[in-house]
């Protein structure tokens, strides 16, 4: 099977190794433009065309999809298959360009969590298990026929990062599983039932504030799913504190949210509306991340103080 896989960030990766290692054959890649990142805003390429460039494979980076050339490119590459991971979305005439059209990669289990950010949502709306879909891509975005669902567990512990990168591993050993079974012609599209769908738009750092009303399990739940970024924050004095990981349990006194009711070597709880949070990593402003016993060392706060929104 000729393929062009069309693929941006981390994500993609495994997905793209897993395809080059099979028998299949990757006549391209295509991604984003480079752009201007970090503090610095230096100039920096997508993580799939760094992959890309080390394999000698041609890389294509058009700033429109519905580019007339760039539509003409693709078409004269004589693809059986496009492979899309966390890109962008297709115009038709490029969807139906291949002899077997195209299919996504989508973290979630749809029709639950179409969308930007689906392992986020998941984690911060407290799922029990996700995991990857593929499926055929439609006109509408995320809407297509399924054709392998793989679930995992989500874990206490999980967070966006953690879960990220287990589920773009999981993500390159399904991929060539469907490939492989498009080759032989033994696949059954299934449709997606539209009616429970669910959506996980895109995070802004904003959705990060940490509202200390909420219960611990609540404010847990959205510091594991925006870690390690863009980050669950509160204010300290004045200052910005991330907490990238927590502990949630029940007690406490709900009357004083935000508080500090436990101060000692290597514990830190947070009164919350309903129990008490427990950070086990944060990150103060303009440091490092630090698991919360090194973070105390140099942290002023006792018992009674409070973070604010």
């Amino acid at each position: 099977m000729k393929i062009v896989f069309m693929g941006t960030p981390k994500f993609a990766l495994s997905p793209l190794k897993a395809l080059l290692e099979s028998r299949h054959t990757v006549l391209a890649v295509v991604t984003a433009t480079d752009a201007e990142k970090g503090r610095g805003l230096k100039v920096q390429e997508p993580p799939v065309k760094t992959l890309a460039k080390e394999l000698d494979l041609p890389v294509f980076q058009p700033p429109d999809l519905k580019s007339l050339d760039f539509i003409g490119q693709m078409k004269n590459l004589g693809a059986d298959l496009f492979v899309v991971v966390a890109f962008r979305i297709l115009p038709v005439d490029l969807l139906e360009a291949p002899l077997f059209g195209s299919i996504n990669l989508h973290a979630s289990l749809l029709p639950k969590y179409r969308g930007a950010a689906p392992i986020n949502w998941a984690i911060i709306n407290g799922e029990k298990e996700t995991g990857l879909t593929i499926f055929r891509i439609q006109a509408r975005v995320d809407t297509g026929d399924i054709l392998l669902q793989k679930k995992m567990p989500i874990l206490p512990g999980d967070t966006f990062g953690t879960l990220y990168e287990k589920l773009s591993r999981l993500g390159g050993e399904s991929l060539v599983q469907v490939v492989n079974e498009i080759e032989e012609n033994r696949l059954a599209p299934i449709p997606q039932r539209h009616e429970l769908a669910t959506q996980a738009p895109k995070i802004f750092p904003e959705m990060g504030e940490i509202d200390w009303k909420n219960n611990a399990f609540t404010i847990r739940n959205l510091i594991h799913g925006l870690s390690p970024t863009p980050g669950a924050y509160s204010f300290f004095r004045k200052k910005g504190i991330k907490f990238l990981a927590a502990i949630a349990e029940p007690g406490g006194n709900s009357e004083t949210v935000g508080a500090i009711v436990i101060r000692e070597n290597n514990r830190l709880g947070i009164q919350t509306g309903a129990g008490i949070l427990f950070p086990r990593e944060v990150q103060a402003e303009g440091k490092n991340p630090l698991p919360i016993d090194q973070f105390l060392r140099g942290f002023q706060g006792k018992v009674g103080d409070i973070f604010s929104e």
